[in-house]
């Protein structure tokens, strides 16, 4: 972990805590480490993995619901932030043999350059990495966190299911890809700022603050990078564009283009090529509107923020968090934390 600096509080009865810059670099240190300390049959896949690590916006969020009233975080933050990256990570690799893809983070996915096998296995020991950090917490006999993992790991893979089920569903509804969504991408950030929450030793009346709020900011990064599907390049997105409606995943910009151009959806369901379904969204206001249910995400968590009582600087932090979920988290959490 990160060395401990003048703004640490330890004592025989207190973990020690660290300020919010210090927790990012341990977080991102111990998966680094992790990583690359692998077991033999597993260590070229998961070095490979920590070429390109990720942005890390999961265990930002999850440090900053944890931060305490001495503005600082507990060492318990640190191991379950971990955790959850780790069960994040898992489930980009399982979803790249899912969906074939290429390229991840700007590199080769595992599926690529070991085979959708080997991939699948590696998906397995990244899940069981994510248990064993959450297993390493102090406060283990804390039910809440003991369920933490579990309880947020079935709502994703629902949520995957849900989305498998209604593959190339060109009926789905705009109710039902979000009931999707919630599972699938929301559920980790809500078991992000739930988990966060817990660590803080704030007021338990303030439970289903964080949960809502964790909720709105996870359907605001999805739906932003529907959006993102249909207006960036490869270059700028460092993932393969265009590549929902490729594998068949109908998403809200394009349902609501189905509402608008009936014609859209007949050429859809005929195979139409991926270049003429961009230019149809566009035209018909499919990313406009779903910019609009962005809004009211983004409107939900600014309300839920304000109303807190917190410090200046958890404040601060929940905001940024906030306004990069609406803009596109393009930059590190490192970048992004305030001092």
């Amino acid at each position: 972990m990160t060395e401990m600096t003048d703004k640490n509080v330890c004592s025989e009865t207190l973990p020690c805590r660290f300020p919010l810059t210090g927790a990012i670099e341990a977080v991102q240190k111990e998966i680094e480490q992790r990583l690359l300390s692998s077991p033999p049959p597993l260590r070229a896949l998961a070095r490979h993995l920590a070429k390109a690590p990720g942005k890390n916006i999961r265990a930002y969020s999850l440090l900053t619901c944890a931060i305490d009233k001495d503005d600082l975080v507990s060492y318990d933050a640190i191991r379950l932030a971990v955790a959850i990256e780790f069960l994040h990570l898992a489930t980009l690799v399982h979803d790249d043999v899912i969906d074939d893809a290429k390229t991840r983070r700007g590199i080769e996915t595992i599926q690529t350059k070991f085979g959708k096998r080997p991939a699948v296995i590696c998906g397995d020991y990244l899940f069981c990495m994510a248990l064993q950090a959450a297993s390493e917490l102090e406060k283990g006999d804390d039910k809440s966190l003991r369920q933490l993992l579990p309880d947020y790991m079935t709502q994703i893979c629902l949520g995957e299911m849900r989305q498998n089920l209604n593959n190339r569903n060109f009926a789905l509804t705009q109710a039902q890809y979000l009931k999707i969504i919630a599972g699938k991408t929301a559920a980790l950030f809500e078991a992000s700022f739930f988990g966060g929450f817990i660590l803080s030793k704030e007021d338990k009346a303030k439970e289903d603050q964080y949960k809502k709020l964790g909720h709105s900011i996870g359907m605001i990064f999805q739906l932003t990078d529907d959006c993102a599907d249909y207006e960036h390049n490869c270059k700028q997105t460092k993932k393969p564009v265009m590549s929902d409606y490729e594998q068949g995943v109908i998403t809200l910009p394009l349902i609501y283009a189905f509402k608008e151009n009936e014609t859209l959806l007949k050429k859809a369901k005929m195979g139409a090529p991926a270049s003429e379904i961009v230019e149809s969204v566009r035209k018909s206001g499919g990313l406009i509107y779903t910019r609009t249910v962005v809004k009211r995400y983004y409107k939900k968590a600014r309300k839920i923020i304000d109303s807190l009582d917190i410090s200046v600087q958890k404040h601060r932090n929940l905001s940024v968090i906030l306004d990069r979920s609406v803009n596109g988290i393009d930059i590190g959490i490192k970048e992004t934390a305030i001092k």
